[in-house]
C-alpha cells in the first residue's frame, strides 16, 4: 500500500470487521425469523450489507492503486450513475450529441482537473461551462419540443452524477499540514454517510411511527431519522482521531454529513417517484444501481470537501 498510514489501515480494518459481524448477524436472522414482514426487512438489510461489501472493495482498491486509480474508479462510477439517470430522461434524437459531450468530454475532464489539482477550473467546469453549453448545443440541434425540460434535466444529471460525486475523490488533492494521507478523510466521509443511511433504516424499523414524506420515501420516519443521525454523529465523533478535527468539531461535521446525506437520499427518491421507478439501476444485486447507493454521498461530499478545504487545507 502506497504511503503506508497505520491509522488508515486500522480504520479500514475496523470497517471490514464490522461488515463481517453484520453479515453473520444477518445470516442468523435470516434463518431464525419466520414472519414474512420481518423477513422482507432482513432481506433489505442484508442487501445493504452486500452493497457495503462492494463499496468497501472499491475503496480498498483505491487505497492500493493511489490517486490516479481512485479517479479512474470514481470516473467510471460517475459514468454509470449518469447512464442510470439518463435512462429516466425524456431524451430525443436531437439530444445525442449533447449526451456525447456530457459522457465523454465533461465527465472525464472533471476528473482530469482533479488529477492535476486545478481546483479553480474543477469547481466551475460543470456548474458554469457545462451549464451554458448544454442548452446551447441542444438549441443548435434545432428540436424545441420540451426544450426546457430536456436541458434542465440533463444539467441536473451532470451536477449530481458527475460534479457532486467527484468531490469524494477530490478530497485526495487536499494538503493538510501534519495530517498525513487525505484518503482517511474519504474513508471518514463514507463511514459516517453510509452508516447514517443504514442506521436510519434500522431505527426506523425498530421505532418508526411518524413518516416524514410518505409519498416520496415511505420508509423514512422521524424516529428513524433522529436515531440514525444521532448514532452516526456519535460514531463520527468517536472517529475524530482519523481526521484533523477536534472531537467537538468532528461532532458538528458528522452531523452536517448526516443531514446532507438525508437531504440527498430524499431528493433522489423524489426523482424516482416522479419517473415511476423503484431503483435507478440493477448494478448492485438486490439493491439498485450506483445512484441508489451514492445518493446521500452526492449531497454530503461537496459540503464536507469545502469545510475541510476552507478551515484546514493550506
Amino acid at each position: 500500500m502506497r504511503n503506508f498510514d497505520p491509522q488508515l489501515v486500522w480504520a479500514f480494518s475496523g470497517v471490514l470487521g464490522l461488515l463481517a459481524v453484520s453479515t453473520l448477524i444477518g445470516l442468523a436472522l435470516k434463518v431464525a425469523v419466520k414472519k414474512p414482514e420481518a423477513q422482507a426487512t432482513i432481506r433489505n438489510l442484508n442487501a445493504r450489507i452486500g452493497a457495503w461489501w462492494v463499496m468497501s472493495a472499491i475503496f480498498g482498491l483505491t487505497l492500493a492503486i493511489g490517486q490516479i486509480g481512485s479517479l479512474v474508479l470514481f470516473g467510471i462510477m460517475s459514468l454509470l450513475a449518469l447512464r442510470e439517470y439518463v435512462t429516466l430522461l425524456p431524451t430525443r434524437r436531437a439530444d445525442h450529441r449533447t449526451l456525447f459531450w456530457s459522457f465523454f468530454i465533461f465527465t472525464p475532464l472533471q476528473y482530469f482537473l482533479i488529477g492535476i489539482h486545478w481546483y479553480g477550473m474543477f469547481a466551475i467546469l460543470i456548474p458554469v461551462y457545462a451549464f451554458l453549453f448544454v442548452p446551447t448545443r441542444l438549441a443548435i440541434a434545432g428540436d424545441t419540443e420540451s426544450f426546457l425540460e430536456r436541458a434542465s434535466t440533463l444539467q441536473w444529471g451532470l451536477m449530481v452524477s458527475v460534479y457532486c460525486l467527484s468531490y469524494t475523490p477530490a478530497l485526495l488533492m487536499l494538503k493538510i499540514p501534519g495530517f498525513g494521507r487525505s484518503a482517511k478523510l474519504m474513508l471518514y466521509l463514507v463511514i459516517v454517510d453510509q452508516l447514517s443511511d443504514v442506521l436510519q433504516y434500522v431505527w426506523g424499523k425498530l421505532l418508526g411511527r411518524h413518516k416524514i414524506a410518505p409519498v416520496v420515501s415511505p420508509n423514512k420516519t422521524w424516529e428513524g431519522f433522529t436515531g440514525g443521525v444521532l448514532t452516526a454523529t456519535l460514531i463520527g465523533t468517536a472517529l475524530w482521531w482519523m481526521t484533523p478535527f477536534r472531537p467537538w468539531v468532528a461532532a458538528l461535521v458528522s452531523l452536517t454529513i448526516t443531514l446532507m446525506g438525508f437531504a440527498g437520499g430524499l431528493t433522489m427518491s423524489a426523482i424516482k417517484r416522479d419517473r415511476g421507478v423503484k431503483d435507478y439501476g440493477t448494478l448492485i444485486k438486490g439493491h439498485g444501481g450506483i445512484l441508489d447507493r451514492m445518493d446521500s454521498m452526492c449531497f454530503a461530499a461537496p459540503i464536507f470537501f469545502h469545510i475541510v478545504r476552507y478551515f484546514y487545507a493550506r
